[in-house]
């Protein structure tokens, strides 16, 4: 399903140069097809914002090389902006209230910068209530991305995310739960998923929720979980849209962090990422830089040249088959008008049919 270029959003020429199928408007037009309108809520703060499209684009556009995709990008004007963040946003992105008049056939949340530990304090909190809450109505489905689903879990369900004592962060692997869901159809039973996150929504908070868990670590936690409808919300507690490279940048930043002396603990290596040689080279890195700090020395070059061409994406392809099991679903089940969240068959308080069938 090729991306459409709906608009002179930068992101689009980017994929492009990737090797991504992105589509004029005039071509799509043209085309005898479907298009699906998948809204985006870019919630990442300005550095990340154009990333994150393309982290997202790029698994939408990758999932189907057949339907169209109309991908909307909008955020929330409580998220204070810089002037070229907001720039790009009044340049490129809807208002909630353009996305509430055209409607969506679906929705994917990002996560947010937060600053303290309470969400309920943050400025997204209640535009993001009242967005997720419009969605369950008027949408097939949600998508959520790991401090959405907590946000979510939260205000929802009631479950609160608890603080981990550490950072989790690394590429960990996963083990497929319920292999008859629509939504792991297909995909491998085991598969790898990145996280990065400092606090944990627990296994026994989604049955409390009465959730389906899909896909779960064992060192990570809950990874891929649905509402109780089984698809009306999705929940994502990793990363699996990340880049080869978004943990090693990351781990670059973290770095900068302590050379800047914002922390006096240096970062430890994301857990399964790095190879043998990568880490040695990061370990040599280490002591210089530790060495430079204590000596008041200019720090040296951080090795990314060196170790970028070391790493190796194992969740990609995984990633693309659940959105594609996704995408499919959404295209099946949602209404020709756009507006509305299902066609006339569909039970929205079971839309895959998943009750009916297990009762027969």
């Amino acid at each position: 399903m090729p991306l459409v270029a709906n608009t002179k959003l930068p992101s689009f020429d980017r994929l492009r140069q990737e090797g991504e199928t992105v589509i004029e408007k005039d071509q799509a037009e043209r085309q005898d097809i479907r298009e699906l309108h998948i809204g985006l809520l870019n919630m990442m703060p300005d550095k990340a914002l154009a990333a994150t499209e393309r982290q997202f684009f790029r698994l939408v556009g990758e999932s189907n090389q057949i339907a169209q995709f109309y991908v909307h990008p909008f955020t929330l004007e409580e998220l204070v902006r810089g002037p070229e963040g907001q720039a790009h946003v009044d340049k490129y992105y809807k208002t909630f209230d353009q996305i509430k008049n055209e409607g969506l056939d679906a929705l994917i949340i990002t996560g947010a910068n937060v600053t303290g530990s309470e969400l309920s304090e943050q400025p997204f909190w209640e535009p993001l209530n009242n967005i997720v809450d419009w969605a369950y109505d008027n949408v097939t489905s949600t998508l959520c991305s790991c401090l959405a689903t907590h946000a979510v879990l939260q205000f929802r369900y009631q479950q609160k995310r608890k603080p981990l004592s550490y950072k989790r962060w690394g590429v960990y692997p996963h083990r497929v739960t319920d292999q008859k869901h629509p939504l792991v159809s297909g995909v491998n039973t085991r598969f790898d998923v990145p996280h990065s996150r400092f606090n944990e929504i627990h296994r026994n908070q989604f049955e409390a929720a009465d959730l389906k868990i899909l896909a779960e670590s064992e060192e990570a936690g809950v990874h891929l979980a649905v509402s109780e409808d089984g698809f009306r919300i999705v929940f994502f507690q990793g990363h699996p849209e990340y880049d080869s490279i978004s943990l090693l940048k990351e781990y670059k930043r973290e770095i900068g962090r302590y050379i800047n002396a914002e922390t006096d603990a240096y970062p430890p290596n994301p857990e399964n990422y790095f190879s043998l040689r990568s880490r040695a080279i990061l370990e040599e890195f280490r002591d210089r830089i530790m060495n430079a700090r204590n000596k008041n020395d200019d720090p040296p070059t951080f090795p990314e040249d060196l170790i970028t061409p070391t790493l190796d994406n194992t969740w990609h392809d995984s990633a693309e088959a659940i959105i594609n099991n996704w995408i499919g679903k959404v295209y099946q089940l949602t209404h020709i008008e756009r507006r509305k969240p299902f066609n006339e068959s569909v039970n929205p308080d079971d839309p895959l049919g998943l009750k009916i069938s297990n009762n027969q």
